[in-house]
């Protein structure tokens, strides 16, 4: 797989095969990645709760944070508002952009900013953004720069993204296909707000988590073997 260059970047911009929404503006481009921006929305995690136990941890999958939206504070700030990461406080960001990759022989890679990281904000994600993905991204940060607090921006340019070309180009239906399900996280995104709209978190497929759980990992490979 070759990386793509600025020029083919801009490229699959014009012919729409890659969408930003907002669009990109001239900072963002870089040689061969573009830099994504920090959104207006963060959800951040309630580690505890008082109830007729008592004042009691609470135990929850991160990935799962439509099945326990109480459990989590909601925060969207407006323009010119800024979020003050407390140290050691771990919360989840969102892009600014809503992304799409329209061709079938396209995909990308996320990675943190060195800038970021060096402010000390773990942004420790690199992931895949696969072929046919529509939506907002999300960003896990967690404040490591000790005792200070760190005030972040939205729009701040968080992260970078790289595009590869696929050897051969995917059909919509292998593109969605991931493992036996379908993909959990693509056109969770909406564009209606400048917030960004809300951005769904899901869990893997629920055999597959249950067998885990119960430490029955070999009989999962056996019984899903290729």
């Amino acid at each position: 797989m070759s990386i793509f260059t600025r020029s083919e970047i801009s490229e699959h911009i014009t012919s729409q095969k890659l969408v930003f929404t907002p669009a990109l503006d001239q900072f963002q481009i870089q040689p061969h990645a573009v830099d994504l921006r920090l959104g207006y929305k963060f959800l951040i995690p309630r580690n505890w709760t008082v109830d007729e136990k008592g004042r009691r941890a609470i135990n929850m999958s991160i990935d799962d944070i439509d099945a326990h939206r109480d459990q989590f504070d909601e925060v969207h700030l407006q323009p010119g508002q800024y979020f003050e990461l407390l140290p050691n406080e771990f919360v989840i960001g969102t892009s600014l952009e809503r992304i799409e990759l329209n061709a079938m022989n396209l995909m990308a890679i996320l990675f943190p900013r060195t800038s970021t990281n060096r402010r000390g904000i773990d942004l420790s994600l690199s992931g895949i953004i696969d072929t046919g993905y529509k939506g907002h991204l999300i960003f896990p940060m967690k404040n490591e720069a000790g005792d200070q607090v760190i005030r972040i921006y939205p729009g701040e340019r968080v992260c970078q993204v790289i595009f590869q070309e696929l050897n051969q180009p995917l059909t919509p239906e292998e593109a969605n296909l991931h493992g036996l399900s379908s993909a959990k996280y693509s056109d969770s995104g909406s564009t209606s707000s400048p917030q960004g709209g809300s951005q769904g978190f899901k869990l893997d497929k629920d055999e597959e988590r249950q067998m885990l759980i119960s430490g029955k990992l070999d009989d999962l490979k056996n019984q899903y073997k290729l």
